[in-house]
Parts: C-alpha cells; sequence; structure tokens
C-alpha cells in the first residue's frame, strides 16, 4: 500500500490509522504531514505478521492511557534497513543504524522518532504474540530500547532472513502455502536470536533448537561456499556436533549434506556464467572461485547438472542476454 493513491491532504492518516492498526495506537506526528509519501506491505505469516515501512521523518508516542485502552500484547521485532531511529522505552533509550536490530512491548508506553536521511527511513517489522515466545517478560525486558548488532550470531541470521521474506512479500512471490512455513520459521529465528541475548536458550523447545541449527549450518554453508574444503566433517565440527547427527538433520531434504553444498556451487557458478559483468572472467576461474579446484571435475559436475560444458552455457547465455540488451536499446529508441 502507498499513500501515493491517497490524496495528499489525507496521506498523513492514512499512515497514522495503519500503522496503528500494524503496531498498536500511538500518537504520530511529522514535519512532512502536508504531504506524508510512505509505503506499507503486510503479511499474516501463520503465527506471527510481518510489515515493510518506508516513511519520512515522524515520531510515534505510546502512552500509558494508550496502552490501557487497547494492547495487542505483542512483541515487535525490527530490522532498520535505512537511516537511523531512536527510541525510549522501559526506562531507557537508544538510537539504531540501517542493519540494527530492535526489540519493543506494546504493553509498555514508549516514544519513538524515524529520522529523515537519504530517502525514507525503512525498517522491516516481525510482530509475535507474546504468548507465543518462551522467554519471560521479565527477561526480555533487558533488551528493550536496547541496540541488538544484526551482523553477529543468531542476529545475523534472523536479520538475513528478514531481509529475504520482505523481499519475497513485496514483489509478491510468496504463495498461501507458503507463509505460514515462513511465519514458523520466523518465530524459531526470533526465540533463538533473542534467547541467545539473555542466555535462555534452555527455555526454547528442542524443535526451535533444531530449527535454529539447521538455520545456522545454512548461512555458515552459504558464506563459506567457495572454499574448497567445505566437508561435513568441517561443518560438523564448527557447530560442536557429530557428523552423524549433522546427517540425520539433513535426513528430510532430498539432498545429502554433500550433495547440497555442489547444488548451491552450481547455481553460483551458472549464475556467474550468465553474467555479462563476469564475461571476461575464464570458466574455470569461476568454477575456482565457487570450490571447484579441478576444472575437469567442475566440468563434469556442471554438464551432468545442466546437460552442457560450462563453456557451452556460457556462451548461449551471454547472446540471449545480448539479444536482450539489444531490444531494449531498440524499444527506447523508437519512443523518443
Amino acid at each position: 500500500m502507498s499513500s501515493e493513491d491517497i490524496p495528499a491532504p489525507d496521506r498523513f492518516q492514512w499512515w497514522c490509522e495503519l500503522t496503528g492498526k500494524d503496531t498498536a495506537p500511538s500518537m504520530i506526528s511529522s514535519p512532512n504531514a502536508a504531504d506524508f509519501r510512505a509505503t506499507l506491505t503486510m503479511a499474516e505469516l501463520g503465527p506471527v505478521q510481518l510489515s515493510v515501512h518506508a516513511a519520512p521523518e515522524f515520531r510515534a508516542l505510546r502512552t500509558a492511557a494508550l496502552v490501557r485502552r487497547s494492547d495487542p500484547e505483542r512483541y515487535g521485532i525490527s530490522l532498520i534497513t535505512a537511516n537511523d531511529l531512536w527510541i525510549a522505552q522501559h526506562d531507557r533509550d537508544c538510537r539504531l543504524d540501517a542493519g540494527d536490530l530492535l526489540l519493543h512491548d506494546t504493553s509498555q508506553p514508549f516514544d519513538s522518532r524515524v529520522f529523515s536521511g537519504v530517502g525514507p527511513g525503512r525498517a522491516v517489522m516481525l510482530h509475535t504474540p507474546k504468548s507465543a515466545l518462551p522467554l519471560r517478560p521479565e527477561r526480555l525486558n533487558r533488551l528493550l530500547a536496547h541496540r541488538l548488532p544484526g551482523d553477529v550470531g543468531m542476529n545475523a541470521i534472523l536479520a538475513r532472513f528478514l531481509r529475504s521474506v520482505a523481499g519475497a512479500v513485496v514483489r509478491g512471490e510468496v504463495s498461501e502455502p507458503e507463509m505460514r512455513r515462513l511465519g514458523e520459521v520466523a518465530l524459531d529465528l526470533a526465540a533463538a536470536a533473542l534467547a541467545a541475548q539473555v542466555d535462555a536458550e534452555d527455555r526454547l523447545a528442542p524443535e526451535t533448537r533444531r530449527r535454529a541449527l539447521v538455520s545456522r549450518i545454512e548461512t555458515f554453508i552459504e558464506l563459506n561456499l567457495g572454499d574448497p574444503d567445505l566437508t561435513p566433517g568441517v561443518i560438523a565440527a564448527h557447530h560442536h556436533i557429530s557428523l552423524g547427527y549433522l546427517h540425520r538433520l539433513f535426513q528430510p531434504r532430498e539432498l545429502t549434506v554433500t550433495a547440497w553444498i555442489r547444488h548451491l556451487r552450481l547455481e553460483r557458478c551458472r549464475a556467474d556464467l550468465a553474467d555479462l559483468r563476469l564475461r571476461l572472467r575464464l570458466v574455470h576461474a569461476i568454477g575456482a572461485r565457487w570450490g571447484f579446484r579441478n576444472p575437469a571435475d567442475f566440468s563434469r559436475a556442471f554438464r551432468a547438472a545442466y546437460g552442457m560444458p560450462p563453456g557451452d552455457y556460457r556462451r548461449q547465455a551471454l547472446a540471449s542476454a545480448a539479444t536482450g540488451e539489444a531490444r531494449e536499446v531498440d524499444a527506447a529508441s523508437t519512443t523518443r
């Protein structure tokens, strides 16, 4: 939803009503109220709700009176993706930068401000019922109005997941059957990230811990695909689990750990081979970039997966891309 579809004088009120429903009723003010240009995308993901915000500078004040009047009893976990945000809650305050995570509680008053910068302030917010998190409120109170860096540990995995899901939701790429599954994963990752912050991993259900561990393993693999020494043994040792347990974690999948690593490497290679910007890079160098030490092994694996050698695939892909660019240029020139 975009304020561009609303007459300029009504845009700010539209935004206030939407965010009141999305987060919790609050008093909102903005120096841009006369022509408030903002977008909001919301999605119900089973046990949680996801929202993607983009808005100019504004202040949101949730008073004790508003809490008494209406409280959805939810936690909001926000990933700041552009510009800064300041918030005060539970007798403390902090300022967050892009990339940081934040926890807020709808049952307690807060004061927050999104600052203007280059473009609107942007955030992805995960709303979860308090009852869905297996962590006591007095523990989570320690995290309110507290900067949670989004580039370390489980925080980084949660932040990466939120970015990915938000992008897919905004682009309309998530089907109804996938909504609940994504919400369950988001809830597990959020619980694991928050539990790690307050040393309460023992409070998580075994299935939540298992799914969080799988997510950590997946992220580790994706970040280390270029290492030719990435093996199941290395992965198991890094995560302090046995090799047998690692294989059991992957049993529900169609691919073994080794086969999944090979699949991801080949997909990265295929994308690079079709990239016009990398057309001068040697084929075997692309294979080496993604962990294939031996050019012959890379060629055999690529042919087995895609039905042709990597060199032939590149020629076809680049020719198709060049034809597409030429058509775009012709179309642009005929409209002038």
